[in-house]
């Protein structure tokens, strides 16, 4: 055996499941049966006690990138678009305010539970066409997992490994009316979580895939009250693509495809003030795990005395890609029901200060079959010039958990604002 797996990598594992029930983090075990970096089958009963939790490949791709949509709950599909838009709903941006701009972030991952893993997130957009009623963005996203030291089956030292993940995606987005956008972005992706080794005889490599995402934004306003409100509806489908692999073409795993819907609502309420709160449902487009039940000595399903079957083990359906993205909207095997708890909820608010100070807050939901991930987040945001600062929070209602205290940090530079800035200072010193 080349490569065993010690008590580090055994400890990678635990955390691997974990942070694949929550659908959190690429942390990957490698199996010591099949190699697969992220395979199908999982247990009955997960290490958090959840069950029937959908998993993917990739899943850093759900991380949320930016403090302010994390700081309202991790709602983002409709709410006013910046430079970390893009993420949330190619469509939007076509509304955005500014010819130009850039976006930093970076997040200390997981820290409850391991020390050296970060998540960063670049992006911009910028304006494009004679009205400019089209915008061109794009991102890059990158995930490192710390390091990890292998052994063999002695305990002797057999090297190091630095995991990491990273995505590159370009997207268009078009104004089709003064309501109403459309947008499409293309996306590279790359998980490379060991480098290239042989496990029990089977070669590791990175794994690559190429997703596309389709999102639409409609906005307008209404008087309620003798009050007006600024509103808008959108709706994306992110990393539709194929399925990725870190062995061979025969064992495949879908990779994070999300249903998004959404909306968000603002008003304000004098001068100095406005406010705005928003709800997002969100969905993953892949197959639900199906119960593979134990078979008797006749070959028939075991029965329980209560008349329930025994479930031996749960498996994902190697189903084609599209043909699995219909299948989800109604393959759970508890029927509508479970079907519903699949959708994750997002509910948020944001008030400004002289449009320059925000307080956020916000609220995630997730069945507790589903992964159980339930938290709240608060956030500030301040805008100075040409600069902006988003810092958010997380705190889950439960303790112990792997997400507790996360923080994140977003810097945003207006680059038509510094354009003016540069050409104010240029006049007054002519």
């Amino acid at each position: 055996m080349p490569i065993a797996l010690d008590h580090k990598i055994k400890s990678l594992k635990v955390i691997s499941n974990i942070a694949k029930s929550l659908l959190l983090t690429g942390i990957v075990g490698i199996s010591a049966t099949t190699a697969s970096a992220q395979g199908g089958i999982s247990s009955s009963v997960d290490l958090l006690g959840q069950r029937n939790v959908i998993t993917t490949a990739v899943p850093f791709l759900t991380i949320t990138p930016d403090a302010r949509a994390a700081g309202m709950g991790d709602l983002g599909v409709a709410t006013s678009p910046d430079a970390n838009g893009v993420h949330w709903n190619p469509g939007k941006m076509a509304f955005i305010d500014g010819d130009g701009g850039i976006s930093l972030g970076a997040a200390p991952w997981l820290r409850s539970l391991v020390p050296d893993v970060w998540f960063y997130y670049l992006s911009g957009y910028s304006k494009v066409g004679d009205k400019k009623r089209g915008t061109v963005a794009g991102s890059l996203r990158y995930f490192s997992l710390g390091n990890i030291e292998f052994t063999d089956e002695n305990g002797n030292p057999q090297g190091s490994d630095e995991p990491k993940e990273f995505s590159i995606d370009l997207s268009y987005s078009l104004q089709l009316s003064k309501k109403l956008s459309f947008g499409i972005s293309t996306r590279y992706i790359n998980s490379r979580l060991v480098s290239k080794r042989v496990f029990n005889g089977i070669d590791i490599r990175p794994g690559q895939a190429v997703s596309g995402d389709l999102g639409a934004y409609y906005k307008d306003k209404i008087d309620i009250n003798k009050r007006e409100w600024k509103w808008a509806v959108g709706m994306a489908i992110t990393n539709m693509g194929n399925k990725i692999t870190y062995t061979t073409d025969n064992n495949r795993d879908f990779i994070p495809i999300n249903l998004r819907v959404g909306t968000f609502w603002e008003t304000e309420i004098d001068e100095h003030n406005k406010i705005g709160f928003g709800i997002d449902f969100n969905k993953l487009l892949v197959p639900s795990p199906q119960p593979q039940y134990v078979q008797n000595s006749a070959g028939q399903d075991s029965i329980f005395p209560d008349g329930s079957k025994q479930i031996e083990t749960w498996y994902t359906p190697d189903d084609p890609v599209i043909a699995g993205m219909i299948k989800s909207l109604g393959d759970a095997p508890g029927g509508f029901r479970e079907e519903m708890k699949e959708f994750m909820t997002s509910v948020g608010m944001e008030y400004w200060y002289e449009d320059q100070f925000a307080v956020r807050a916000g609220y995630f939901h997730e069945a507790p079959t589903k992964g159980a991930r339930k938290y709240m987040t608060l956030g500030v945001g301040v805008r100075y010039n040409v600069f902006g600062l988003d810092v958010s929070f997380l705190k889950p209602f439960k303790q112990r958990h792997p997400l507790e205290n996360t923080l994140r940090f977003t810097l945003l530079f207006d680059m038509e604002a510094f354009t003016k800035q540069n050409s104010s200072s240029s006049s007054s010193r002519s």
